[in-house]
């Protein structure tokens, strides 16, 4: 009976990570990403609703297109992929409870956010700004944090980025961060309050400056550029916080601050 649950939340995870496609794809270019039809971006052409089977009709398909056979991207069912095993591994850590279905929304969340500003370089208000208040309203909840704590995890995340952004535009002249990863950082304070949203930026600069390092030995395009979106590295930080948060809090507050 377990397994038969594991195996419908790996579905429900593909199903949403296909509707995450199409935001990541839509809300960019500013289309309407609820009522419009999906087709294809090359040729036009409307699809049947077969065409949309998450992973399946990729496979079916072979990775072009039904009409103009152009390939499609494999970015599609990789999406589909993480947000399902992302929703299996929550449902494992918490099962069917108010935590899973907080986590579930925020991660899905975040994979958006991800792949838009990997793309683009921004992270749009019409996500931020309303998640915001969903992570206000959730912290209600019984056993949730409390609107306290979410409000200063917002205050502190919103707040703190915003200095380092000032601090950053001092120092090299220019824009160093933008204004949606600041509503980003309070969005995600909003959700887990001001310790965990500290972790995640502490989190952030360890895995940012691993992978802008590492990435700009191996590719000349990205060290002429020098430009790397930090709303990635917030989102995995996240996720990690959401995971392990507390352990590492507790970890550090017993093995570093009781020796004093």
């Amino acid at each position: 009976m377990e397994t038969f649950i594991f195996i419908w939340v790996f579905l429900f995870g593909l199903a949403i990570g296909s509707f995450l496609n199409v935001v990541i794809y839509r809300v960019p270019r500013h289309k309407n990403f609820l009522m419009s039809r999906s087709v294809c971006p090359y040729c036009s052409h409307q699809l049947k609703w077969y065409h949309n089977i998450p992973m399946v009709s990729y496979l079916f398909l072979k990775g072009k297109c039904a009409f103009c056979k152009h390939p499609i991207s494999f970015r599609y069912p990789l999406v589909e992929i993480i947000n399902a095993l992302v929703y299996v591994f929550f449902f494992w850590q918490w099962g069917m409870s108010i935590n899973f279905f907080i986590y579930v929304i925020l991660s899905s969340v975040l994979i958006v956010i991800f792949f838009i500003d990997l793309d683009f370089q921004i992270i749009p208000d019409v996500i931020t700004l309303p998640c915001i208040v969903v992570g206000l309203a959730v912290s209600f909840l019984p056993g949730e944090i409390g609107i306290v704590k979410s409000l200063l995890g917002l205050l502190v995340g919103g707040g703190a980025l915003y200095l380092i952004a000032l601090l950053g535009d001092w120092l090299f002249k220019k824009e160093s961060m933008g204004g949606g990863d600041i509503k980003m950082a309070a969005m995600l304070g909003a959700f887990v309050g001001w310790q965990k949203v500290i972790l995640i930026f502490m989190s952030a600069a360890v895995i940012g400056l691993v992978v802008s390092v590492v990435l700009m030995l191996f590719s000349s395009q990205l060290r002429q550029k020098r430009i790397i979106p930090f709303g990635p590295f917030l989102a995995m930080a996240a996720m990690l916080s959401i995971s392990y948060g507390e352990r590492i809090i507790n970890f550090y507050f017993t093995h570093f601050i009781n020796l004093h």
